[in-house]
């Protein structure tokens, strides 16, 4: 759905100047948005889950574990899917303010697209590299966006995400090497082109939520703190009226739920092109494990 056409709408949580900056720099930042109660459901959940994966000794579907993960000392890189795990991540994805974000900036039909929750541990806790998430699951059309909430307090040493400003109007950037093969992140010659040096940082307490859009250039560096990690809890959306060109790579039974309005009756259809995503139809590991050399340079077709 076009900008002009969202804003026709009134909002329901944000402000039409939020409105309007997220459709001119491609990112917003709300510090402190998610109220106590929320927060204490969810860092409560987090906490229980980081203790079910002191059973697991590989990564899988359900945790992305880092290197060194053990019971004695978890590192998890992520939960994938929590939506999934829990109802109230569910929740908080489908009717919650979150969800009045996601109606705010997308339209009044509103569709969920996948969520994630990625832990990035302490004392080095894994960076992300600068990527955009079109490539990753290209859409008919770029009305596509991440809400993220951080669960704990995020500053400057603790790799909070960095978006690069108007990035979203830019190009599409290659996420293939010179091998053609996938790697998740934007490759060092087209790196120059893409703005990082006019990164802005998105830290803030415990509650704060980023919002990217799909084609907004992004990253984050290692949490460098010493004890304390960066859980940023995502849930991706678009409008109804975009539809997935290739099925997210972690299914779940919520895949393409309309969270809010109805099913769009007409697709809607943009301009340009964008590579291929390899076919992971035999499995997928992560973005984190894909960043680290574990690439592909299988089509889908």
């Amino acid at each position: 759905m076009r900008p002009n056409a969202i804003l026709i709408h009134p909002p329901k949580r944000l402000s039409d100047e939020q409105r309007r900056f997220y459709f001119a720099e491609g990112y917003l930042h709300l510090s402190g948005f998610l109220d106590r109660a929320w927060l204490s459901k969810l860092t409560a959940l987090m906490d229980d889950f980081v203790d079910q994966s002191r059973e697991r000794t590989q990564s899988g579907a359900k945790f992305d574990l880092e290197p060194g993960h053990s019971a004695a000392t978890p590192r998890l890189r992520r939960l994938c899917q929590p939506v999934a795990h829990h109802a109230t991540f569910w929740e908080l994805t489908s009717n919650s303010p979150i969800t009045d974000i996601a109606e705010d900036l997308l339209g009044p039909d509103v569709k969920f697209h996948h969520s994630k929750l990625n832990f990035k541990w302490s004392a080095g806790g894994q960076e992300v590299k600068w990527h955009q998430d079109l490539p990753f699951w290209p859409h008919t059309n770029d009305s596509v966006l991440t809400i993220g909430v951080y669960l704990s307090d995020v500053d400057e040493t603790m790799g909070p995400m960095g978006v690069v400003p108007g990035s979203h109007r830019g190009e599409i950037f290659s996420q293939y090497d010179e091998r053609h093969v996938w790697t998740g992140a934007i490759g060092a010659q087209d790196r120059p082109r893409a703005g990082i040096e006019r990164a802005v940082y998105l830290q803030g307490p415990a509650g704060s939520v980023t919002v990217h859009h799909c084609r907004t250039v992004h990253g984050s560096r290692p949490n460098n703190h010493p004890s304390r990690s960066r859980p940023l809890l995502l849930q991706s959306y678009s409008s109804a009226d975009a539809l997935p060109v290739t099925p997210y790579v972690m299914p779940c039974r919520h895949d393409g739920a309309i969270v809010r309005g109805a099913a769009a009756h007409f697709i809607e259809f943009d301009g340009g092109t964008t590579e291929a995503p390899p076919d992971w139809s035999g499995g997928y590991s992560s973005i984190f494990a894909l960043q680290e050399g574990g690439g592909t340079n299988d089509y889908r077709g």
